[in-house]
């Protein structure tokens, strides 16, 4: 059989992943069910696009995508992932994925499988680079402009991010030599409960690893209920690790993609858009 891209190997553990989660599911919960039980190792997780975005997990994405076209997902609810009917049913070999792939992408239109992923002269199929992420091309300008913004400025920024998602008294200090904190503020659950969090937001170029999230825990440790790290780069799967890691308070980690994320749903510094695509397969 003719060698296919890469993502095709997770059509079956994808439809699996949210079988074992209940039928849905947030990208992020079937990313790391897929990691855990494919044995994904940290290097191959921690590898990059060109646009900065983690190759796993655009393969994740891209078989999202051809699932969702072979009405095995339900493609509708943005931000959850969910089986249809016939997901729940159907169970994929490798070759069973590979010819369900073929006959996905032999309904995309010229145009479109150009800019996804292309059937060349031998038989063989190219693996796309094109970030799934950020198709529309916003997230990359976004970040490519948070990158050039200057400490103080990132710094404000992350502070209306979070006074914008309900945390209280932000204030950013960003201190140096205080390993790395730069603000605190508290977020109020309901009247009778509320956690004391600290905060660091930098704008790193390269994936940030374990260390940084070690760093940042020993210098809130005995000062603050939670603490988050904000930064426009990747996290390396170790770092993942550590942030949760057992018996230590948790960090949360909100990467470059999650910020993006944010400021969508926030509505800041993006002005939303209505658009339309073409359904080619219901007007045939």
């Amino acid at each position: 059989m003719p060698r296919g891209p890469k993502f095709v190997q997770f059509f079956g553990p994808l439809l699996e992943a949210l079988r074992e989660l209940g039928g849905s599911a947030r990208p992020g919960e079937v990313e790391e069910w897929i990691a855990s039980h494919l044995s994904v190792p940290p290097e191959v997780r921690d590898e990059q696009l060109a646009s900065g975005g983690s190759r796993f997990r655009n393969q994740v994405h891209w078989a999202r995508f051809y699932l969702a076209n072979a009405d095995l997902l339900d493609a509708s609810k943005r931000g959850v992932w969910s089986l249809t009917e016939r997901g729940r049913e159907t169970f994929l070999s490798q070759s069973e994925a590979m010819e369900l792939f073929r006959k996905v992408h032999g309904t995309f239109g010229t145009a479109r499988s150009r800019s996804q992923t292309s059937l060349g002269g031998s038989g063989e199929v190219s693996e796309p680079e094109e970030d799934l992420d950020h198709q529309s091309n916003h997230g990359s300008e976004v970040l490519s402009l948070l990158r050039v913004l200057p400490p103080e400025g990132f710094e404000r920024l992350c502070q209306r991010i979070l006074r914008e998602s309900g945390f209280e008294n932000v204030t950013v200090t960003g201190r140096s030599g205080d390993g790395g904190i730069d603000g605190h503020g508290v977020l109020r659950v309901n009247p009778l409960v509320s956690f004391y969090v600290y905060f660091q937001c930098k704008r790193y170029s390269q994936p940030v690893g374990s260390g940084v999230v070690r760093d940042f825990r020993g210098a809130m440790m005995g000062r603050a209920d939670k603490g988050i790290i904000l930064t426009t780069a990747p996290f390396t799967s170790e770092a993942r690790k550590e942030a949760i890691r057992d018996g230590v308070p948790p960090i949360e980690l909100v990467d470059g993609e999650g910020l993006v994320q944010m400021l969508e749903q926030l509505e800041l510094g993006l002005i939303p858009r209505t658009t339309f695509e073409v359904d080619e397969r219901f007007l045939r």
